[in-house]
C-alpha cells in the first residue's frame, strides 16, 4: 500500500529548486525570463497557455498533460479561476517563490526555469492554500460534497483522551491502507519501552513484498535495525521493511491493537498477505475472511494456509486500476481509533518514535513551518487515501487530525484530498481552541 508524497502538490522533476529553502542574505533579481514564465503560468493553469511549449520535456515525461489536466481541476474546483501572480520572490535569477492569485484565496508556489533558452519550466510545487474566508464548518462541507465516503476527526490531546472538535462520521472505520504502520510502530515502541528490544537490535530482513519501498530490492537477509526498518515503513511506507516487523512481533501486535481500541485491525495482515489474498488465485479465501469476522477464525485461516499465501504469485498491476475489495480486504479504523494511536504514541511511544513520525511531515514546508511539531502517516491504493497528522501548535496544544475517503467504483483524487487536509491545518495552526 502506497504511502503519499512528502509535499502536497508535487508537479516536479528533481532540480535544484527543491534544495533552496534557505536563500541568501540578498535576494537576486529574477531574470527576466522567469518574469515572463511566471506570469505565464495563470494562462498555463486556466487551460489556455500552450503545456507543451511552457514546461520542459523532462517535467512532461514526469507529469503528462492528462495527470497535469486532473490536478488543475482539482485545485481550480476549490479556489476558482487563476487570476494573477501578486508576488514573485527570486531564490536564484532562475528559481522564485510565487503567491498566485485565486478567485477565493491564495496558492503558494515554487518554480525553476532552465536557464538556457527557451527557458521552459523545470520544477513546479504548488503548496498549501490560503482560502479566504475559509473555515471547518466549510472545509467539512467540502469533504462530504466528494463522491463515495469520507471520514474526518480532529481532536484536542491532554491529559485525558482525544476530544472531538470537529469530524465526519468520526466512530465509522474506513479502508486505511498504510496508515495501519501507526500501530506496528506503537506495538514496536511498547516492546523498546518494556525492555524487550532496543532500537539498535539487528534482524534480517524477512520476504520481500511488493513496492513502495526501497528494501524489496535488497539482498535476502539483510541485517538491518530495527530502528532502520521503522524509519523506513513510517517516512516512504516500505512494505517489505513493514512485513519484517509484523513478523516479528507475531501475536503480540494482534493484542496491542485491541488494547489501544483498534480490535477491527486483528488479526494483522502483512502487506504481502493483503496481497495475496486480493488475487484472484485466492478468491475462495477472500470470501472466507470477509465472512469470518471473529480475529481466532481469521488467524486460524492465515496459519492453514500459510504456504499458500507465501508462494501465490502477485501482480504490481492489481494496483493501477479498479478498486480491489476495500470493502471488505483492507486495514480497518476509525478517525477515533487513529487518534487514541496518535495520542499513545505522544504519551507512552518515547522521542525516537515521534520523531519517527516527523521524517516525512506530509505537507508542504510553509504549512509544516507553522507548527512545532508534525508527525504523518498516510496510506493510499486506487479507490482510498487517508491522511493523518499529529501536531504540536506554537502555543504548545497537541492536536491529532485523521481523515480517509473511499470510494468502490472509482479511483480517489489524491491530491485533491490532499488540499483540502491541507487547509484543515492551515486553519488549525492558529484557530481559537475549545478549552
Amino acid at each position: 500500500m502506497r504511502s503519499l508524497a512528502l509535499l502536497a502538490l508535487i508537479l516536479a522533476v528533481p532540480h535544484p529548486v527543491g534544495a533552496q529553502t534557505a536563500p541568501p542574505p540578498v535576494a537576486p533579481a529574477a531574470d527576466p525570463s522567469l518574469t515572463a514564465r511566471s506570469r505565464e503560468l495563470i494562462a498555463v493553469v486556466a487551460g489556455s497557455g500552450d503545456f507543451n511549449g511552457y514546461f520542459a520535456p523532462n517535467f512532461r515525461a514526469a507529469i503528462p498533460k492528462e495527470k497535469w489536466d486532473a490536478v488543475v481541476a482539482s485545485m481550480t474546483g476549490q479556489m476558482g479561476k487563476p487570476l494573477a501572480i501578486d508576488r514573485l520572490a527570486p531564490v536564484t535569477p532562475f528559481s522564485a517563490n510565487l503567491r498566485v492569485r485565486f478567485e477565493r484565496g491564495v496558492v503558494n508556489a515554487q518554480i525553476a526555469i532552465d536557464p538556457a533558452p527557451p527557458h521552459q519550466v523545470v520544477g513546479l510545487l504548488f503548496t498549501g492554500p490560503e482560502m479566504a474566508g475559509d473555515t471547518l464548518d466549510k472545509l467539512t462541507a467540502d469533504l462530504r460534497s466528494l463522491p463515495g465516503t469520507t471520514g474526518l476527526g480532529i481532536y484536542a490531546l491532554g491529559e485525558d483522551a482525544p476530544r472531538l472538535i470537529a469530524g465526519i462520521a468520526p466512530d465509522n472505520t474506513l479502508p486505511l491502507g498504510s496508515a495501519f504502520k501507526l500501530w506496528v510502530l506503537g506495538e514496536l515502541a511498547r516492546e523498546v519501552r518494556a525492555g524487550d528490544r532496543k532500537w539498535s537490535d539487528v534482524v534480517p530482513i524477512g520476504p520481500a513484498s511488493l513496492p513502495s519501498g526501497i528494501t524489496q530490492n535488497w539482498p535476502p537477509g539483510s541485517p538491518v535495525t530495527i530502528q532502520t526498518l521503522a524509519t523506513l515503513m513510517i517516512s516512504i511506507s516500505d512494505n517489505t521493511a513493514t512485513d519484517t516487523l509484523v513478523s516479528l512481533e507475531g501475536e503480540q501486535l494482534d493484542r496491542f491493537v485491541t488494547q489501544t481500541g483498534a480490535p477491527g485491525l486483528a488479526p494483522v495482515l502483512t502487506t504481502r498477505q493483503m496481497f495475496a489474498l486480493k488475487s484472484p488465485a485466492n478468491a475462495d479465501l477472500a470470501s472466507q475472511w470477509a465472512t469470518s469476522l471473529e480475529p481466532s477464525v481469521r488467524r486460524k485461516l492465515l496459519d492453514t494456509n500459510a504456504a499458500r499465501l507465501r508462494t501465490t504469485p502477485v501482480d504490481p498491476v492489481m494496483f493501477a486500476g479498479t478498486p480491489a475489495k476495500i470493502d471488505t480486504l483492507e486495514w480497518f479504523a476509525s478517525p477515533t481509533d487513529t487518534a487514541r494511536m496518535f495520542d499513545w504514541l505522544r504519551k507512552e511511544g518515547g522521542e525516537t518514535a515521534l520523531s519517527l513520525l516527523a521524517v516525512n511531515p506530509g505537507i508542504d514546508p510553509n504549512t509544516r513551518a507553522e507548527f512545532d511539531y508534525v508527525g504523518f502517516k498516510g496510506g493510499s491504493e486506487p479507490g482510498v487515501v487517508t491522511l493523518n497528522f499529529l501536531v504540536k501548535r506554537k502555543d504548545g496544544r497537541w492536536l491529532a487530525i485523521a481523515g480517509g475517503w473511499h470510494r468502490g467504483d472509482a479511483g480517489v483524487e489524491e491530491a485533491r484530498f490532499t488540499m483540502l487536509m491541507t487547509r484543515a491545518l492551515v486553519l488549525l495552526a492558529e484557530a481559537p481552541l475549545p478549552n
